[in-house]
């Protein structure tokens, strides 16, 4: 008799096992009808799956009780959307194999292996959704089978794609990792053994028509696992979306995305190029780009000062077993760069005959030392703070640092500033005692907020990830994680904006404050993060010596309120679209002479802008005027500054402000470059904002 429990605290009793799909019908008509999908104990699952037990569900719905599109539905859309795409371009290319299918932020994809010479190109894209379209009509239930790990392992090598017997090999050996019994599972759309059917965990929709509103979007090479070494597949993107009016909302907004995307602004700026010989997802800052993040390191350090932080440096590689004693290695390992081994040992080590696999196993257990592009910055924050003796008046120490730091991403998910393998962080790490941990939250989350409103950025909520309810990737007491949690918990509630709790997405030491801004054109992106973190004191064996005289354990925090300056220069380039606020901007002034009659008078105001601190190019070239401030305006430059002889006469200046087709007015000389610096100084949102005259007509 299972007893289910609903998100209002009602319950249903069965006398034997039900459908989650029944449960919906019984709650009502209109439930069942609008039911995609089903959360049974917080984990996402089909319809169709039996519960015969107690256990908390919730049906998944197209839009939450707000009005919000639901990500889980988006997941089940998206993931059945991919089979759609994936079944239609089996019908139309022959012999292409299939590799694998997940649904992503912005809609799914599909790597496949193609025959040679009949790879589909953009002009494919409308009889692919043709297809998809008959597929959807058709209405075929997804329907999920399960076979038992021998049985699994036999149908896959049966069927002869290396693909899907690797993924079939896969998913039986997490299963014996984790402890579970190895099965494996199937979906077909529509009846097994007579549609078309793809290994797969699921869940899905309930059935193909469910899927109302798709489209394929663009193509891209990728590899086999990731490994450059190894197949080159082609990766076909689509989206899709439970209605067309959201499908058509998020076409738009993809073509304003177009419009502010970083990596076009980027180069037309001159501000970070990529390299091939430099290798990918490693970005180097030109000039103009230099000088943004300068103006970022220099906003957030001077609000580091005030809040009493000390700056620190730390090298850019360390030794494995730092990273052993810190989890980081070998828990994220296949995120980070392989470990760098002396010549020495390494020759030793290639007379011995030692293989690769050999090396990898040994390097995990500590048998052979090495070091480490460094994947974190922590580690090295705290042999600082362990390498004098603490008082408990000492604390809160709080070290800081914009500290580089690598990650091995696969490259086919690198791009531009907002996915890269090498990135600095504005890193901190605080050490403080247990009673302080809610203030020097607050002092985080206060600093986060600093940076949001000067950038404009009003629109934002706050995720607080937890731990997930089965995972052993997590370390620690469960007591310190139930007040970590529970810190979190009370910081964010501090705040008054929306705040959600995401089981499973705590770090593997500690739960986690993430900020997800929406952009000016309705994108999110999570930006800034706070941790608190009881764990690794423990592993490092931290300590001060507390008022008692006795020896107590620190309590730390992580806090990086820009995430990482790349990613976060890339969203400021997109949500400004390149037009940047004066105090961020490359060059804030460009000064225009309308003749050679007024170049002495331009000179003279450049010359002042320039002493007074302000970054101003002056602009004598033969062009002429209204060129001139045409290609101002394609630079987006924040004011320029046009000067004719009447405006000497007078000691004025006429400005134009970018966006703006007309002359702003006029200021008088000295007005004009004290109320510039003091927009700068202050980093005001608007530019002059109330202080130019309008020009009399």
């Amino acid at each position: 008799m299972p007893v289910i429990t609903l998100p209002d605290g009602t319950t249903k009793t069965y006398d034997a096992p039900v459908t989650a799909a029944k449960v919906a019908a019984d709650i009502g008509a209109g439930l069942a009808k609008a039911a995609l999908g089903a959360k049974i104990d917080g984990v996402l699952c089909d319809l169709s799956t039996i519960i015969s037990r107690d256990a908390q569900l919730a049906i998944v719905t197209p839009k939450k009780r707000d009005g919000t599109i639901d990500s889980d539905a988006l997941f089940l859309v998206r993931h059945s959307a991919a089979h759609i795409m994936a079944e239609a371009i089996s019908t139309l290319f022959p012999g292409v194999q299939l590799v694998y299918g997940p649904p992503v932020e912005q809609g799914f994809y599909y790597d496949m292996a193609f025959p040679a010479g009949h790879i589909p190109s953009a002009d494919d894209f409308t009889k692919i959704e043709q297809e998809m379209a008959r597929i959807v009509a058709q209405d075929r239930p997804f329907t999920r089978y399960e076979m038992s790990a021998t049985d699994g392992m036999a149908k896959a090598n049966s069927e002869g794609s290396k693909y899907k017997i690797d993924n079939a090999q896969r998913a039986c050996d997490a299963a014996k990792t984790s402890g579970a019994n190895a099965t494996l599972s199937w979906y077909a759309t529509g009846t097994p053994g007579e549609n078309w059917e793809d290994l797969c965990r699921g869940p899905h929709v309930p059935t193909t028509a469910r899927v109302a509103a798709y489209k394929v979007t663009t193509l891209a090479s990728s590899y086999w696992h990731g490994d450059e070494k190894s197949d080159r597949l082609t990766r076909v993107y689509g989206t899709a979306f439970a209605s067309k009016a959201e499908l058509d909302a998020h076409m738009k907004q993809l073509e304003e995305a177009k419009l502010r995307d970083h990596r076009v602004i980027g180069k037309q700026l001159q501000l970070f190029h990529i390299d091939e010989m430099v290798g990918q997802g490693l970005v180097l800052w030109k000039p103009n780009g230099a000088v943004i993040r300068q103006e970022l390191q220099t906003f957030i350090g001077e609000a580091l000062r005030q809040q009493g932080y000390h700056q620190v440096f730390t090298p850019h590689i360390g030794k494995l077993d730092l990273y052993r004693t810190s989890g980081h290695f070998p828990y994220y390992r296949e995120s980070q760069y392989p470990p760098i081994i002396d010549h020495d040992s390494m020759s030793a080590l290639a007379k011995e005959g030692c293989t690769c696999a050999d090396l990898s196993n040994r390097l995990e257990k500590g048998e052979i030392e090495g070091y480490l592009l460094k994947p974190m910055n922590c580690p090295h924050h705290i042999r600082i703070f362990a390498s004098e003796p603490r008082s408990w008046r000492d604390l809160p120490v709080r070290l800081a640092e914009f500290g580089t730091v690598y990650r091995w991403e696969q490259s086919g998910e690198i791009g531009g500033l907002t996915r890269v393998r090498g990135f600095t962080q504005d890193d901190a790490h605080l050490f403080c005692r247990e009673d302080q941990v809610a203030h020097e939250l607050q002092g985080c989350l206060k600093l986060v907020k600093l940076i949001f409103g000067t950038l404009g950025m009003k629109d934002y909520r706050v995720r607080v990830g937890l731990r997930g309810p089965e995972s052993d990737k997590y370390v620690g007491l469960a007591e310190n994680w139930d007040k970590a949690e529970q810190a979190c918990r009370d910081a964010a509630q501090s705040l008054g904006v929306p705040f959600s709790e995401e089981p499973g997405e705590a770090a593997f030491y500690g739960p986690k404050i993430d900020f997800v801004v929406r952009d000016v054109i309705g994108r999110s992106w999570q930006l800034g993060t706070v941790q608190v973190d009881y764990n690794l004191p423990i592993r490092f064996d931290l300590s001060y010596q507390g008022a008692d005289n006795k020896t107590h354990r620190p309590v730390m925090i992580h806090r990086a309120p820009f995430g990482s300056l790349e990613r976060f220069t890339g969203v400021l380039i997109e949500h400004f679209a390149g037009a940047f606020p004066l105090w961020l901007s490359p060059e804030q002034v460009r000064v225009l002479p309308i003749s050679e009659k007024s170049d002495a008078y331009a000179q003279e105001l450049h010359a002042a802008l320039h002493q007074a601190g302000l970054r101003t190019t002056l602009d004598t070239t033969s062009e002429r005027v209204q060129n001139r401030i045409r290609i101002a305006a394609e630079q987006k430059i924040p004011v320029t500054a046009i000067v004719g002889p009447r405006d000497a006469e007078r000691r004025v200046v006429s400005i134009r402000l970018h966006g703006k087709a007309e002359n702003a007015g006029e200021m008088p000389f000295d007005d004009f470059v004290t109320a510039l610096v003091s927009d700068y100084r202050t980093r005001a949102s608007e530019t002059l904002a109330g202080k130019i005259t309008p020009t009399t007509k």
